[in-house]
């Protein structure tokens, strides 16, 4: 019986676990990395901007005498000084979430390949299968020379030289 979604029960089922295995992954993170996410997912929305509009909005306006505040960095060295160590350390943050999702898309994408090899040899060999009983039935098509090209497996290594060689002319 299908689900109320309207979605396959092996589809709902495949969407659960992926979304376990995140929850899992992101349970398995160290406390590092989830600084480092929290405050790259701060430092990319818009608070983090209207924050940052409004302090060096106020700096500015302290700084060229148009508060009656006593100006403290009337030169603005420390707020340039603030700004870069900010700019370093944010830098830091960002590059460790983004490596920590670059690993996480290549263990996906190995994931990927290796279901997606999978299936190319259960259909190769399903080709196989179909083509020795369309030759057993005498349906002509069995004899097609594109069902032959189709029943050969393809050697993933081949695939991946024929593409170097062929960026390697660019």
């Amino acid at each position: 019986m299908a689900p109320s979604s309207g979605l396959a029960t092996a589809l709902e089922r495949n969407i659960e676990a992926l979304a376990e295995r995140r929850r899992q992954e992101a349970a398995d993170a160290s406390l590092q990395d989830r600084l480092a996410d929290a405050i790259s997912q701060f430092a990319g929305s818009i608070t983090f901007v209207g924050i940052h509009a409004v302090l060096v909005i106020a700096w500015v306006l302290v700084n060229v005498r148009l508060t009656p505040f006593e100006p403290f960095d009337p030169t603005f060295v420390i707020l340039a000084t603030v700004a870069s160590v900010e700019a370093i350390f944010l830098s830091t943050f960002i590059l460790i979430s983004q490596n920590r999702a670059a690993a996480a898309a290549d263990r996906r994408a190995d994931l990927d390949l290796q279901i997606s090899l999978l299936s190319e040899h259960e259909v190769t060999r399903l080709i196989e299968l179909v083509a020795r009983i369309a030759d057993k039935l005498g349906i002509e098509e069995a004899r097609n020379p594109e069902l032959e090209e189709l029943k050969r497996n393809v050697a993933p290594e081949a695939v991946l030289e024929r593409i170097e060689e062929s960026e390697g002319g660019k």
